[in-house]
């Protein structure tokens, strides 16, 4: 599964490429066979002004990915390009993985309107599968789970492939009908993180959520604090819970920490009564209980972490956010936290 988050970024820049008058190619990670940086689906965009934009390498590729690109924009066709990176003679680059990748180098043009239903999507945040012919560069786009906007010249097969990858899928596929590959890639939006509170220990916390992939809500009345000079990639609510929309905050993920005990049962009481992901307390376990009996609930009424965040022997608050969201991390990716160390794979 792709994050919408990172295309929406993209997209940002592919529209600022546009209007410079500027080709523009999308570099596709479409499959990884072995160890590998990022998994499939990840993307960035070159442009014919040099421009670079996302990452999926790590530094180690992407200068020679933009080689391939220039043919893109000589030829104006897609273009599948694979690595073995296994062969350190050829790339003789001390690569430290060593999988096989193939790239998908798809041209955009500004005036297929499928890329302007994308546009939309992104900006709204709706989900919706991509499904790209990968010899052609055809692409279509379906919409939730049933609506078809772009190329209407696909396989039934591969519909029905996208269809099934929309409730399942967690990375991108290729899948192959008729000796005919296609990429499917379901882009859904970023989960959300609440952080109730926006005292300066919040800073770090919000910065590494949003960096994590997240769509960070920050929840705090006080405006003054709660802004966009402080939390510049984050929502603000400011408005006093009794008047948020019952549902507004819904399957979140939370980290209570507004350093005020009034407030962080109200906080808590109002995550735990609209379906939480999971509810990260700051503080001694005592207080989470002393709070929880005081609104009359329990630590086995939502999943609830107290104190919140790995044990890592954090003191500084910036380093008491890293243990904060490796924690959460962990929880979405469904890991036990460990060491990677002896491990043969890291993406499994």
């Amino acid at each position: 599964m792709s994050r919408l988050q990172e295309f929406q970024e993209l997209f940002c820049q592919i529209k600022n490429a546009w209007n410079n008058n500027e080709q523009t190619v999308l570099v596709i990670l479409a499959d990884v066979k072995g160890s590998a940086y990022r998994l499939p689906g990840t993307k960035m965009l070159m442009t014919s002004s040099g421009l670079m934009a996302g990452n999926i390498s790590g530094g180690c590729l992407e200068a020679d990915l933009f080689e391939w690109a220039k043919k893109v924009f000589e030829s104006n066709k897609p273009m599948n390009v694979c690595y073995d990176l296994s062969e350190t003679e050829i790339w003789s680059l001390g690569i430290g993985c060593k999988g096989n990748l193939e790239f998908l180098f798809l041209p955009i043009d500004p005036k297929n309107p499928t890329w302007k239903i994308i546009d939309v999507l992104l900006a709204q945040e709706q989900p919706f599968t991509l499904i790209i012919d990968m010899e052609h560069g055809n692409i279509a786009v379906l919409e939730m789970e049933d609506t078809l906007a772009g190329e209407k010249n696909v396989p039934k097969a591969i519909l029905e492939n996208a269809y099934l990858a929309f409730n399942r899928q967690t990375r991108a596929e290729i899948y192959t009908y008729n000796d005919e590959r296609f990429f499917i890639d379901v882009v859904k939006p970023s989960e959300r993180l609440v952080v109730a509170g926006a005292g300066k220990d919040a800073i770090p916390v919000v910065e590494l959520a949003y960096k994590a992939g997240f769509s960070v809500t920050v929840l705090d009345e006080r405006s003054h604090f709660n802004n966009q000079q402080f939390f510049p990639n984050a929502k603000h609510v400011t408005i006093d819970l009794e008047n948020l929309i019952a549902s507004e905050l819904k399957d979140s993920w939370w980290v209570i920490m507004n350093h005020h005990q009034e407030k962080d049962e109200a906080s808590l009481k109002y995550a735990i009564e609209n379906r939480p992901r999971y509810i990260g307390v700051l503080g001694p376990k005592y207080r989470t209980n002393e709070m929880l009996e005081n609104i009359g609930y329990t630590l086995n009424n939502a999943p609830i972490f107290s104190p919140v965040g790995l044990d890592i022997g954090a003191e500084s608050i910036d380093e008491v956010a890293i243990s904060i969201i490796a924690e959460i991390m962990s929880l979405r990716a469904g890991r036990i936290p460990q060491s990677l160390n002896g491990k043969e794979k890291i993406h499994v």
